[in-house]
């Protein structure tokens, strides 16, 4: 293998650990106790729907005033100041990456302090939080409006994120990009391939992928370990990104598809992640989503910016080049055939996968 970044273990590594080893990210504290006054807010709107579900929101979420909000979307500017300017409220977020946000909240969780009223993430910390009790059912038509697959248990996704194959096109021609991950194994595509540290989750779904394919565990293992043999491992998508963007890598198995679009459409970047209609498989999507906390301190409010976030807001998540909840026009994800990161694999036994990647990867 090339070179590596340090290893370090993750706020989420470890609390997904926590949770396959039978304890969790909040045993000492027990899980938040769900606020009684947000209890009866949130039971109260959930129950109404329509015009009248949304007077009576607005006007009890614009005399709180205030959001708190947790996010890992660095994109949320643009919608957030959309929603202040529609709505006499607030917005005060706090941004950091999945494993951030979540090594926050279970701090939070154990202290008894929970700050946020709303927390808008990825799948696998959303899943925690839910186990965990931090989260509190959301019912409305906008979740009813979302795909399927993002109607989740204690949460609803907002957006997806899409796991492709991108490339440098001056350092690698469109043509020679092989059909799917697999043929990455060819020792000529030695030195010219990356992976992220932390893709646990887009590793197992690949693995599942191939071995739903046909191949032995052995045979799997074998081609991650050839794969490995020609990749460098790098930390972060964003950073990803621009390093294939500026000739410093040729190949990124798991790029995020909006970041490769972002950079092709705003920044004119010489990256790509489709020839013509042409693909690598399999492309791996991810639902990231959004909470309502047990315990907000201002339940209306947090309530609006869901509603928000899953009507208005989604136009403002296309523009920025990814996949929404809610299908809109443009969507990159149109016709691609997709499957889904393991959920509840990622949830029971994420340590297993956790191991495999280190050792098979180096992540």
């Amino acid at each position: 293998m090339k070179t590596k970044t340090p290893l370090a273990a993750s706020a989420l590594a470890a609390a997904m650990v926590l949770t396959a080893c039978g304890g969790s990210p909040t045993a000492s504290a027990g899980g938040p106790e769900v606020d009684a006054h947000a209890q009866e807010v949130y039971d109260e709107i959930n129950a109404l729907s329509g015009q009248e579900r949304t007077d009576k929101l607005v006007e009890m979420a614009e005399k709180e005033g205030k959001l708190v909000l947790y996010t890992s979307n660095t994109d949320m500017d643009s919608l957030v100041e959309a929603f202040e300017k529609k709505y006499d409220i607030e917005v005060a977020p706090t941004r950091g990456n999945s494993e951030t946000v979540l090594q926050r909240l279970t701090t939070e969780g154990n202290s008894g302090n929970v700050s946020t009223d709303l927390v808008e993430t990825n799948s696998g910390e959303l899943n925690i939080l839910a186990q965990e009790g931090f989260l509190y059912d959301y019912k409305s038509e906008y979740r009813d409006a979302v795909r399927p697959e993002g109607q989740l248990d204690g949460w609803t996704a907002d957006r997806f994120n899409a796991f492709v194959v991108g490339w440098n096109t001056e350092k690698v021609d469109s043509s020679e990009i092989p059909e799917e991950i697999a043929d990455f194994a060819d020792p000529k595509w030695d030195g010219k391939v990356a992976l992220e540290i932390g893709d646990v989750d887009w590793f197992a779904a690949v693995s599942d992928y191939y071995l739903d394919q046909g191949k032995s565990q052995d045979e799997v293992d074998e081609m991650w370990k050839d794969i490995a043999a020609n990749a460098s491992v790098e930390k972060g998508h964003s950073t990803m990104g621009d390093m294939l963007a500026a000739g410093k890598l040729h190949v990124v198995l798991s790029s995020y598809s909006h970041t490769i679009d972002g950079l092709a459409g705003e920044d004119n970047a010489p990256v790509a992640w489709k020839n013509g209609d042409e693909h690598v498989v399999p492309v791996v999507t991810r639902p990231n989503g959004v909470g309502l906390m047990a315990t907000a301190k201002h339940p209306a409010a947090a309530l609006l910016f869901t509603d928000f976030l899953l009507s208005e807001g989604q136009p403002f998540i296309a523009a920025d080049f990814r996949s929404t909840s809610v299908p809109q026009e443009g969507d990159p994800l149109e016709g691609v055939e997709t499957i889904p990161v393991p959920e509840d694999e990622m949830l029971d036994n994420y340590e297993k996968w956790d191991r495999a990647y280190r050792e098979l990867v180096g992540g």
